[in-house]
């Protein structure tokens, strides 16, 4: 009981336009009184018209009232305000994510809990008071608070739109139906809704069946996707195995023919410091005045010579090149018979590379002539037969 009659107390504090406690209370010569700013917002709007009145009693004046701050009544409003009851952080009259502010809050705002089609306003518990105690108020339309109030009321008549009109698909009031949607398939909108709630039943199914066809979709291209990854994976380490194998056999093969090339090397150098021995001694036999001794020597350096002459090394320097460009073609080809088994998906199957090309026999001239040696005949070993 204290607390309704501490709101009907200042219930007379409240300004008639803000429905709020006044600020800076000014009183109009009817004895009524308002917030300052408020009352000249409120004239400013009739100056067109040239007649000033006041929003609660309708009395008019002319010419506009000059009007100050009324000093006790501003002084009792602030003693009020300072005595109002104030939502705490816990308090349920206290605004939550998703509710709806009330208007008419100033200070801090509060909980709506209706909102007025008429007003086009949402009110808490304290600002919807006027609306059951003001005669006028009381025929207002009040509704769940609603953040979209203007879309309930018809732009032409300003009325609250409770119709459907089937033939224009639009929503419209009493007044429109006797007017401008004469004639029309019309029924409430309430009724609407419902038909449309099954609609929209319906449509929902049918996107859950696409999301559902869509999402199996999604699982065969993941899938094609993950089949690619695996080809792709396989044909590389099949071709990281062809590759190390390669390798190996060339590198195994290429030790072998240095180790070949070395040993003909050294035979080389052998008979490099063999002859220039003998180029020693011949130097110094050209150099021998004594006939006999000069005759004695070069007997027997000629028997020497012959014994110890080495015969002719053949070095092939593009064997092996030519193997090892063979075997480079050969992985080539065999690569891409593994690449084109994999692209196409075809089931991968075991590869066996010989990777090693047997040398091929001579066929032509040029091939003949890497194997040609070079004859020495001396003449105590020739034939005595001449043609």
């Amino acid at each position: 009981m204290a607390q309704q009659a501490l709101m009907l107390e200042q219930d007379k504090l409240c300004c008639s336009i803000c429905l709020d406690l006044m600020k800076d209370p000014a009183t109009i010569p009817c004895g009524h009184s308002c917030c300052l700013n408020c009352i000249k917002k409120y004239w400013d709007e009739e100056n067109q018209k040239e007649i000033h009145s006041c929003p609660q009693c309708r009395q008019t004046f002319r010419p506009r009232p000059d009007l100050v701050r009324n000093t006790v009544l501003a002084d009792l409003v602030e003693e009020k305000r300072k005595v109002r009851p104030q939502a705490a952080p816990g308090d349920p009259d206290s605004v939550k994510c998703g509710d709806v502010e009330c208007d008419f809050c100033t200070e801090r705002k509060l909980k709506a809990v209706k909102s007025c089609l008429q007003c086009l306003v949402s009110y808490c518990e304290q600002h919807l008071q006027p609306h059951f105690n003001i005669a006028a108020l009381k025929k207002h339309k009040l509704v769940e608070p609603s953040n979209k109030l203007e879309d309930s009321v018809c732009p032409l008549h300003s009325e609250v739109m409770k119709i459907f009109c089937r033939t224009d698909q639009t929503c419209i009031c009493y007044l429109c139906l006797m007017d401008e949607h004469k004639g029309h398939e019309t029924l409430s909108a309430a009724a609407e809704m419902s038909n449309k709630q099954k609609d929209l039943e319906v449509s929902q199914e049918k996107v859950q069946q696409r999301i559902q066809e869509r999402q199996k979709e999604v699982k065969k291209l993941q899938q094609v996707v993950e089949n690619i990854n695996q080809s792709a994976d396989k044909a590389v380490r099949d071709s990281e195995k062809i590759f190390t194998d390669v390798k190996q056999q060339i590198r195994s093969r290429q030790k072998s023919e240095v180790n070949k090339v070395n040993e003909l090397q050294e035979r080389l150098e052998q008979k490099i410091k063999e002859l220039r021995r003998r180029t020693t001694v011949l130097e110094e036999l050209s150099q021998t005045k004594d006939h006999i001794q000069f005759l004695q020597s070069y007997s027997a350096l000629s028997r020497l010579s012959e014994a110890a002459d080495l015969t002719h090394i053949n070095v092939q320097s593009l064997t092996f090149n030519q193997d090892a460009e063979g075997t480079v073609s050969e992985l080539r080809e065999k690569l891409q018979d593994v690449l084109s088994e994999e692209w196409t998906q075809v089931p991968p199957t075991r590869i066996d590379m010989d990777v090693l090309v047997p040398q091929a026999e001579p066929k032509t001239r040029e091939e003949f002539l890497e194997y040609v040696c070079p004859l020495s005949l001396g003449p105590r070993t020739s034939h005595t037969c001449q043609r």
